[in-house]
C-alpha cells in the first residue's frame, strides 16, 4: 500500500523542501492549503479524507511573522496558527485510521531573550511579549487534543537555513551590497538549523516511537550575530560589511514592513532532548551549513 504524508501549510520554503524529500523517498504527499489545487482548510470532509490512512501529519501552517505587528497582523498571526491546529485536531478525532505521528510546528522564539545561558526544553525560561504569547497559544492548542492513536511532537524551530529561499535570500543580499556587518549590538545569539536536518529530525521522530512532547530544533552550534555575519561574508568572499545600528534597523524595518525582533532577539537554544535521544546533526556547524548552501 502506498505510504502517505500530509503537510498542512506546505507551500512555503520548508514545506516545499519536505515535499521534495518525501516524494524522493516514494511517499505520496498531500498538501493542505488555502492555495489551489491543494486540499482546502474549510472542507472538513476533504481534510479528514486526506488524513485517513496517512503515515504522518506535519503542520507548518501560519501567517509569516515577517510583517509589522499592527493589530490586524497580530490577530492574523494568532488565528492562522491556532485555528489550523484546531481544524487538524478535530479532523484526526474523526479518522478511522489516523496517522501515528502528528508533528506541529512551534518556534524557538518561545524562550526569553538570552545572552547569559542556553535554553533547553527542561531548563529554558519561557519569555514574554507578543511572539512568545503566539507560541504558547499554538502549543496549548496542539496539546489540548488527546489522541489515543496518534503521537504528538511540537518542534520549537530555530531560524531555518537552506538553499533556494528562506532567510538566506535577504542575508545574502545584505552581504552582496556591502551591508553584511553586525546588526545591532552583535552579541545577540543566532540559533539556526539547516533545513536538511529539520527533515532528518522528522524522520528520526517517526522512527523513535517512544518520543513525544516538545523538541528544540536548532543546531548544537549557535553563534552570535557578529559571528554569523562574519562567516557569511567569508563564504561569500566579501571583505567589507557595514554595521547596522539599532536605530537604522528600526527605520529600515518600518520601511520594508517587518520587525527588528527577528534580528535583535537573542535566541540561544540547544537541542538537548534530540541529543539525549541520539540524533546526530549532519550540519552541526555553521561552516558546514553555509558551505553547502552557498556552494554554487
Amino acid at each position: 500500500m502506498e505510504k502517505k504524508i500530509v503537510i498542512a501549510g506546505g507551500t512555503g520554503f520548508i514545506g516545499q523542501y519536505l515535499q521534495k524529500k518525501f516524494l524522493e523517498k516514494g511517499y505520496k504527499v498531500i498538501i493542505i492549503s488555502r492555495q489551489s489545487p491543494h486540499v482546502p482548510w474549510n472542507r472538513s470532509d476533504e481534510v479528514i479524507q486526506a488524513l485517513e490512512g496517512a503515515d504522518m501529519l506535519i503542520n507548518l501552517a501560519g501567517k509569516s511573522v515577517d510583517c509589522r505587528y499592527n493589530e490586524k497582523n497580530k490577530a492574523d498571526i494568532f488565528k492562522s496558527r491556532t485555528d489550523t491546529t484546531n481544524i487538524l485536531g478535530k479532523a484526526l478525532l474523526q479518522c478511522q485510521n489516523p496517522p501515528s505521528l502528528w508533528i506541529n510546528s512551534s518556534t524557538a522564539t518561545i524562550y526569553r531573550h538570552a545572552e547569559d545561558r542556553p535554553m533547553t526544553e527542561e531548563g529554558g525560561d519561557i519569555g514574554t511579549g507578543f511572539s512568545v504569547e503566539v507560541a504558547k497559544e499554538w502549543e496549548k492548542a496542539f496539546f489540548s487534543f488527546s489522541l489515543p492513536g496518534t503521537r504528538q511532537a511540537a518542534l520549537r524551530i530555530a531560524i531555518v537555513l537552506g538553499p533556494d529561499g528562506g532567510v538566506m535570500t535577504p542575508y545574502k543580499n545584505l552581504v552582496t551590497f556591502g551591508l553584511g556587518g553586525v546588526q545591532g549590538p552583535g552579541t545577540q545569539k543566532f540559533s539556526w538549523i539547516h533545513v536538511e536536518d529539520l527533515y532528518r529530525i522528522i524522520l528520526f521522530l517517526n522512527e523513535k516511537k517512544e518520543l513525544s512532547g516538545v523538541f528544540n530544533c536548532a543546531s548544537p552550534d549557535p553563534v552570535t550575530n557578529r559571528e554569523f555575519m562574519a562567516h557569511l561574508r567569508n563564504v561569500m568572499n566579501k571583505k567589507i560589511g557595514l554595521p547596522t545600528p539599532k536605530w537604522m534597523l528600526e527605520a529600515g524595518a518600518m520601511f520594508i514592513g517587518t520587525e527588528t525582533e527577528l534580528v535583535l532577539k537573542s535566541r540561544w537554544v540547544i537541542p538537548e532532548r534530540l541529543g539525549n535521544a541520539g540524533f546526530v546533526f549532519q550540519y552541526d556547524t555553521l561552516e558546514k551549513a553555509l558551505g553547502q548552501i552557498l556552494a554554487k
